[in-house]
């Protein structure tokens, strides 16, 4: 894994509706280096991918009658949310509701595939890298990138997240040193019980500030900044904590652009996509997380040559 990595930002989610097997399958077609799960549980106790435990808008859940006595307002992590929660799902219902896009109006596109796809399950989408591997005729194994979404939370209603993502992992041969693998969380908490868990690289997502990199080096190999962090000062600050840097999330509509690289007024136009990634390739980020991974693999592709700081070593878990 020499060069830039190019994460797929929950599938190919710009053309397809996020964190489906068809976007995630569309992201590898397009030359994804990783793909990207956003992991959740449901009642029974199975992995499944949703950006949030909260579905109402990312299936179709609200159309069905049988189901509208689950709607309830929780806290989660701080956040008073109201809507439907998979942990209140069994599997079997889960994958009676079907994924919907959660941008309509930015992405219409993609619109015309709601309906059509289930709500995946861990399983299924290592399957599906497992099917795209044998496939890939020599070439590297296809990563997975999985975020524990709300560990501390699940954690309090019996459901932890932990084992059961190591051990899907295992099951599907992406347990060991080495395996192209990256966990990431916001929890701090929760990858300082992965590391007791697993030798699997762990990235400590940041979205305000970049904080002391000296502690976060102690439990995590890299991290994953939002956009505006990511200044060569402190790429170079992370570098030298001996962390990677992956930043996010690189996105083509002109409503996620800066103004210079925006092509006409309508947020839902695209704009220059390609020369953003560029100039954050030139900072010297190790990995950038897309939505649209044919143009971050383009670009990072033009750019040839080894990442700017190599891939986390395995660690021996402790």
């Amino acid at each position: 894994m020499g060069s830039v990595i190019v994460i797929a930002h929950r599938g190919a989610s710009g053309e397809r509706p996020e964190h489906t097997l068809a976007s995630y399958s569309l992201a590898i077609e397009q030359g994804a280096d990783f793909i990207e799960p956003d992991l959740v549980m449901t009642k029974d106790g199975v992995l499944v991918a949703r950006h949030e435990n909260e579905i109402g808008g990312t299936t179709d859940v609200a159309g069905h009658p049988e189901f509208a006595p689950r709607r309830r307002t929780q806290t989660i992590d701080g956040e008073t949310l109201t809507g439907w929660f998979t942990e209140d799902f069994t599997l079997a219902e889960l994958q009676t509701l079907r994924a919907r896009e959660r941008l309509p109006a930015l992405r219409p596109g993609n619109t015309a595939f709601d309906g059509l796809f289930i709500v995946p399950t861990f399983d299924e989408i290592m399957e599906l890298a497992n099917e795209a591997n044998r496939s890939r005729s020599g070439a590297a194994r296809i990563g997975v990138y999985p975020e524990t979404k709300h560990p501390a939370h699940f954690r309090s209603i019996g459901l932890p997240l932990e084992a059961a993502l190591l051990a899907t992992l295992e099951r599907h041969g992406y347990g060991a040193s080495g395996s192209p693998v990256f966990i990431q969380s916001f929890d701090a908490d929760n990858l300082r019980m992965l590391r007791q868990m697993t030798p699997l690289p762990l990235v400590q997502l940041l979205e305000h500030e970049l904080g002391d990199l000296g502690i976060i080096a102690r439990h995590a190999d890299a991290i994953g900044i939002y956009k505006p962090l990511a200044t060569a000062a402190g790429v170079a600050a992370a570098h030298a904590a001996g962390l990677a840097v992956h930043a996010w999330t690189f996105r083509a509509e002109n409503e996620f652009l800066p103004a210079d690289l925006r092509i006409g007024t309508a947020a839902a136009a695209h704009g220059r996509l390609d020369l953003e990634i560029a100039r954050y390739l030139d900072i010297g980020v190790d990995g950038f997380f897309t939505d649209f991974p044919a143009i971050g693999a383009r670009v990072r592709d033009a750019r040839p040559g080894p990442a700017t700081f190599p891939r986390p070593s395995p660690r021996t878990t402790r």
